[in-house]
């Protein structure tokens, strides 16, 4: 019948009444879950109501401040530099082949050069001993000359007691010959001790040798003026300590250590940029170079900051903040 209950509803209203909480609570608790009550978020978008000028002007100025914050990012990085080469200088540059900067030429040597077509003496070559002031196989320069000098007087054609007989023409010939004999040996000698020929290894040690004469304090001291005392120094009680007579030439100043860092680094990052990229020895040798020279250079920033001895370095060594400032990253 239509008006009366069945039973199967009044059997499942008396299951509900019999059952334990605890299960009614776990289907409360499913049917909840099971529905999605959170309302959805809205998406942030552009309302009919909103000025399509106002709209695209602010995208305009966002796409432009970002613009310029990139531009701002590699100004930054173009002022702090390349942490391992730095600036290129004409000192930098005479590492790489062990010989001194070229001098630049005045407007009054350049017109007497351009007015004179054929010169009367002609310049030497790039590997010629007598410009260079570091040699190859360890000798000096006066060795070289005295060495020279004593081989042409051996070599020299030996005079006739008797000048009655001497024919003066083929005595003439002769001692041309040994003179353009001498030239010869000359130019050729100087280009083996030269270290435009020599390999990797000797011009490192010329390196060395010239960073020792250029940055050392034997030689400095002359004429580069040390930081100013500070306040405290001025007004301490305590005496100052004479300092020790140096021995010899100086090698442990971290002027002298950070330009032997230099030219090894140099060294090491042309082998790295080239086809040895997968070197991990090298690559490790490098990084540690690098970070050695980072500590001396916040040092030396500390220390001598300002000073005639810091300006001389940095100028000659090109380098710049980012060889102290920061992590330096060997990719």
């Amino acid at each position: 019948m239509a008006g009366r209950p069945s039973y199967q509803w009044a059997i499942r209203s008396l299951r509900e009444s019999v059952q334990p909480p605890i299960y009614r609570w776990r289907s409360l608790h499913r049917a909840l879950h099971t529905s999605s009550c959170r309302p959805k978020p809205q998406q942030k978008s552009r309302g009919l109501s909103e000025d399509s000028y106002a709209y695209q002007y602010r995208r305009q100025r966002k796409a432009a401040n970002v613009a310029r914050q990139g531009e701002l990012q590699e100004q930054r990085a173009a002022a702090l530099g390349d942490p391992i080469r730095g600036v290129t200088t004409p000192f930098i540059e005479s590492l790489g082949s062990a010989l001194p900067p070229q001098t630049t030429m005045t407007d009054e040597e350049m017109a007497n050069a351009t007015s004179t077509p054929f010169p009367e003496k002609p310049s030497p070559s790039p590997a010629f001993a007598a410009d260079e002031d570091h040699l190859n196989y360890y000798l000096t320069k006066p060795e070289f000359e005295e060495n020279l000098d004593y081989s042409r007087i051996l070599s020299e054609p030996l005079v006739s007691v008797d000048r009655e007989t001497v024919d003066p023409v083929k005595e003439a010939e002769a001692a041309k010959a040994h003179e353009l004999g001498h030239q010869n040996a000359y130019e050729a000698v100087s280009r083996i001790v030269s270290l435009a020929n020599a390999n990797n290894k000797e011009r490192t040690r010329a390196n060395v040798q010239r960073i020792i004469d250029a940055f050392g304090r034997h030689n400095t001291d002359s004429h580069l003026k040390p930081k100013a005392p500070s306040l405290q120094s001025m007004y301490s009680t305590v005496a100052e300590q004479t300092p020790t007579p140096r021995a010899g030439p100086d090698t442990g100043s971290s002027e002298v250590q950070i330009g032997i860092l230099t030219a090894k680094i140099r060294v090491l990052a042309d082998r790295y940029d080239g086809a040895n990229r997968n070197d991990k020895v090298n690559k490790r040798n490098l990084r540690l170079l690098l970070h050695r020279r980072q500590k001396l250079l916040r040092y030396m920033h500390k220390k001598e900051r300002g000073s005639e001895r810091w300006t001389n370095m940095i100028e000659k060594l090109g380098l710049t903040e980012a060889t102290w400032k920061g992590q330096i990253a060997v990719e």
